[in-house]
């Protein structure tokens, strides 16, 4: 009998991204947190979270590496808002998986399409950076890659 997957709240989920033979994630799912399933008798029991990338790998029969939803540029971060957890062990590759990501095994990071030919990658945080800093001025802009600076938008 196969396993049954467990989900008692969203706080005890995981997610898992499927990547394919040239390392670009092809979808992200919500699943058991921490190697919780329940057995064919119905006892709930644990196991790794590398346990549970192996098995959902096997099970759609891709590459799965499990990712944090609250994790950016390496930091994870509380749920309701943009305070580093006290708990970094909770950070998992770097950043959040995103279809079109790239998974990085060197690195052991996902690392999001290059937005722009100029941007570059920061190593420690796996995240595009632009050549010049995004205004600190509270106005809202865009990147302009012609002319390589950001430009205000005014609405």
């Amino acid at each position: 009998m196969a396993r049954e997957l467990y989900h008692s709240t969203k706080k005890n989920m995981a997610y898992y991204a499927f990547i394919n033979e040239n390392n670009i994630v092809t979808s992200v799912i919500s699943g058991v947190d921490e190697g919780i399933y329940q057995n064919d008798n119905g006892v709930m029991v644990g196991g790794s979270s590398e346990n549970w990338e192996q098995w959902y790998g096997n099970y759609k029969n891709k590459i799965c590496k499990r990712t944090s939803y609250n994790t950016r540029g390496g930091i994870h971060y509380q749920a309701d808002n943009n305070t580093p957890s006290q708990d970094q062990s909770k950070s998992f590759r770097k950043n959040y998986a995103g279809i079109g990501y790239y998974y990085d095994s060197i690195r052991n990071a996902f690392i999001p399409p290059k937005p722009f030919p100029s941007w570059t990658l920061n190593e420690e945080t796996c995240l595009w950076q632009s050549p010049i800093p995004y205004p600190n001025d509270g106005k809202i802009y865009q990147w302009n890659e012609e002319i390589g600076n950001w430009i205000e938008i005014n609405f």
